[in-house]
């Protein structure tokens, strides 16, 4: 105990004196809003037990392919997801980290969520870097559509049957549409949203470099399994002599050189820093 206290101390001491800030946000950082964090099989399955009767993991359902031989089933996964994100309220840590980037000079999210909380607590959408898309904006399966929002499209669930009861089209050519996601084997996900994000990101950290801001770098329910998050935290601390706080009630741990690890989750660990 005595050990995470000190570490939370030099945490809160590197945050209040940093000029910039990065967030990098994970699955976790949903949880304490009620959203699922998919972690393993049986915590997929405890979110979708529907699924489990299928034998279906979250690989499994995270593939394209399922849009070209079963769209009902692919949009009952995605449909229901898109309703869950709509519905969800993002949970306290994200007014916390939102009063704390409006009073440094700078910041930026990255994130692995495809959810769209960051923007619905109120952060710059240009200041959001979705490095796995989102289930907020479209594109078509067939055609070159470019990428459109979501936001006027519904999308109807048969939890029982867990079926989709109505399939979004592209307005280009109706075929079906699928989520602006990159799925696991996805050679056909359209990046070009994300890319303009990640110049964005670019564009910050230039920033950051050039005005020799000190630099504080803020993970939240980053894990292993697929460690995109981790990564661009570790990098970013390297790249800009940053210091990075990652935040994780499991996979904690991290070179102290870089960095200092909270054993706790997203919402108890940010009320313990800020």
């Amino acid at each position: 105990m005595n050990n995470q206290n000190n570490q939370i101390e030099k945490a809160k001491e590197y945050i209040k004196n940093a000029d910039a800030i990065l967030i990098t946000a994970g699955a976790g950082m949903g949880v304490d809003s009620g959203l699922p964090d998919f972690r393993g099989n049986e915590g997929f399955w405890r979110a979708y037990p529907v699924i489990r009767k299928l034998g279906h993991s979250f690989v499994d359902m995270a593939n394209p392919q399922w849009f070209d031989s079963n769209p009902h089933l692919a949009w009952a996964f995605y449909g229901h997801r898109l309703n869950l994100y709509r519905a969800t309220v993002p949970h306290d840590g994200f007014r916390i980290l939102k009063e704390l980037v409006d009073s440094k000079k700078d910041y930026f999210i990255f994130t692995s969520n495809v959810d769209g909380q960051f923007q619905k607590a109120g952060f710059d959408r240009d200041k959001i870097y979705e490095c796995h898309g989102s289930i907020h904006h479209f594109q078509c399966t067939y055609c070159a559509k470019e990428i459109y929002s979501a936001k006027n499209e519904e999308v109807a669930v048969d939890m029982v049957k867990f079926e989709a009861l109505n399939l979004p089209k592209c307005p280009e050519c109706d075929r079906i549409a699928r989520p602006n996601i990159l799925m696991f084997d996805d050679w056909g996900w359209s990046g070009e949203r994300s890319a303009v994000q990640s110049a964005r990101l670019d564009d910050f950290k230039a920033n950051v470099y050039e005005n020799s801001y000190k630099l504080a770098i803020i993970e939240i329910g980053a894990g292993e399994h697929i460690p995109t998050v981790r990564y661009e935290s570790e990098y970013s601390a390297i790249e800009l002599d940053g210091f990075v706080v990652r935040i994780n009630p499991r996979d904690y741990q991290i070179d102290d050189a870089i960095g200092v690890g909270i054993a706790l989750g997203g919402l108890e660990g940010l009320e313990s820093l800020l």
